[in-house]
């Protein structure tokens, strides 16, 4: 996953329509202490059956100096929608491009799965950044 240590956002009022793999982040505003971001409409492919598993996503991480770019993040976010790949490892791939894009104190990523054959599956990775341990 490529990331963008430069402020100046080169997807925000770009007309995209494809998945890209990058996150670009914003200098943090002051006095900000942390920044939630959920969707509900995010989607993966199970990677033994190939059918899609309908997921909730949150996003939670206490920025230090960048903020993840929301539409960025949905771009991102589109890349996993024809990838095949288990909701554990997801979360965790997920909070490692966080912390790496925006190199905050920590991240925690919940992936909320809508059941399937009656079971549903929540995944929580969190990631404290090795400068904040």
């Amino acid at each position: 996953m490529a990331r963008s240590k430069k402020t100046k956002l080169t997807i925000l009022g770009k007309h995209i329509r494809h998945p890209l793999n990058q996150l670009e982040c914003f200098p943090k505003p002051n006095h900000v202490q942390t920044v939630t971001l959920t969707t509900s409409e995010f989607t993966s492919l199970c990677p033994v059956t190939g059918q899609p598993d309908f997921q909730t996503l949150t996003i939670e991480y206490a920025p230090r100096e960048r903020c993840v770019e929301s539409k960025s993040l949905k771009l991102y976010l589109w890349t996993y929608r024809e990838q095949g790949v288990f909701c554990e490892a997801l979360s965790a791939k997920i909070a490692q491009d966080i912390v790496a894009a925006t190199e905050c104190a920590w991240c925690r990523v919940t992936i909320d799965q809508v059941p399937r054959g009656g079971i549903g599956v929540k995944a929580v990775s969190e990631i404290r950044h090795p400068a904040s341990a």
